[in-house]
């Protein structure tokens, strides 16, 4: 280890000691950091950037259950607290509150991006910062894993292939993506995302895992995120008109997040050469009129369908061609939608009825 990292250690050791004491004083939860000291920097952990989030609180749990020492990186732009707070019980999680648009240096054998806000209403909040999340995020931790030489995983998406002309969509397919729209912040950060990984694979001979999700559901999703399922979940539990926009004919595919998990971690688990983009998801394909039906039967709601306009570039069909997944990581989804409905469906109902004092928010 040259003298600039062990300076750069120090410094970021002592910021990360600096964001503990600050959560646990506005919180009052003590967050473990016993792989964050002076004396044991040479232990290589697992970084998770975004860990607060949706999939990345389920990835954390998943690692730290496989026995990982896991350090969850998150600013809580859309992340939460209380996906954390049953974490606390392992001595190998670690928690830094850190915006990855800054540089960070921590000695990690493997990273895990994913880093940004996913949902329409959040990445459209503020879309220059969703852009420098992609690429500024992006460039510090692909630094990050050059200068340890570590394994670092993308989380891509399945909005790379825009409003797709082709159907299903492959790996190989280019897209049709609007460069100038209200997406776009998203939908070109994470392409643009996409070649600096490759560029630093083929400069730098960066080890790199590349996911593109497809749409993922399941418990920890936030109540307000505007993505499809959530939104209906909520409607529907609250008796309210289910917002269907256009007339509801447009598919998408829903995967649970378990199944996608385990698709993360045998994608970059895998000791073959996969340095090319893979996409992940559940190949079923249901219109957006049958799921908002198929919710409200299962909530016993007297909500309505109500259609509104559909937004602009949103994409007419989604599903993905998982051949690659199958062939190469013996993947595919297990969780049949019902199931995982039925699971979804009972977490908002709890959330529904926790007093917002409960909900652990950061700001």
């Amino acid at each position: 280890m040259n003298a600039s990292y062990k300076d750069r250690s120090s410094v970021f050791l002592a910021c990360s000691a600096a964001c503990l004491d600050f959560r646990e004083g506005l919180m009052g939860i003590v967050f473990k950091s016993a792989s964050i000291t002076p004396k044991n920097t040479q232990k290589r952990a697992i970084l998770v950037a975004g860990g607060a989030g949706f999939l990345g609180s389920h990835l954390c749990d998943r690692l730290l259950q496989d026995g990982h020492e896991v350090i969850c990186v998150d600013d809580f732009s859309t992340g939460r607290m209380d996906n954390l707070r049953h974490l606390l019980r392992y001595d190998t999680f670690s928690f830094i509150r850190h915006d990855i648009i800054a540089s960070l240096d921590l000695p990690v054998s493997e990273i895990y991006n994913l880093a940004c806000p996913a949902s329409p209403p959040h990445y459209q909040a503020d879309p220059i910062h969703t852009m420098k999340t992609c690429v500024f995020g992006s460039l510090n931790l692909l630094e990050l894993a050059t200068l340890h030489q570590a394994r670092i995983f993308q989380a891509s998406t399945s909005e790379i292939y825009g409003d797709p002309q082709v159907h299903p969509q492959p790996e190989n397919y280019w897209g049709n993506v609007n460069s100038f729209g209200p997406r776009s912040c998203y939908d070109e950060g994470k392409r643009s995302a996409e070649t600096l990984f490759r560029d630093f694979h083929v400069q730098h001979g960066v080890d790199i895992r590349i996911a593109r999700i497809f749409n993922t559901y399941g418990p920890r999703m936030r109540p307000d995120d505007g993505r499809v399922i959530s939104n209906f979940i909520v409607q529907a539990l609250k008796g309210e008109d289910i917002t269907v926009y256009g007339d509801g004919s447009q598919t998408r595919s829903f995967c649970y997040v378990t199944d996608l998990i385990e698709g993360f971690i045998r994608l970059m688990g895998n000791q073959t050469s996969i340095h090319t983009p893979v996409n992940l998801g559940n190949p079923g394909e249901f219109t957006v009129r049958d799921l908002a039906e198929q919710i409200i039967a299962m909530t016993g709601s007297s909500s309505k369908i109500v259609e509104r306009p559909l937004p602009i570039d949103d994409p007419r069909q989604r599903r993905p061609d998982i051949s690659s997944a199958k062939r190469e990581l013996g993947w595919e989804p297990s969780v049949p939608l019902a199931e995982g409905l039925k699971s979804t469906i009972a977490y908002f109902e709890r959330q529904l009825v926790r007093p917002n004092s409960e909900l652990l928010e950061v700001v």
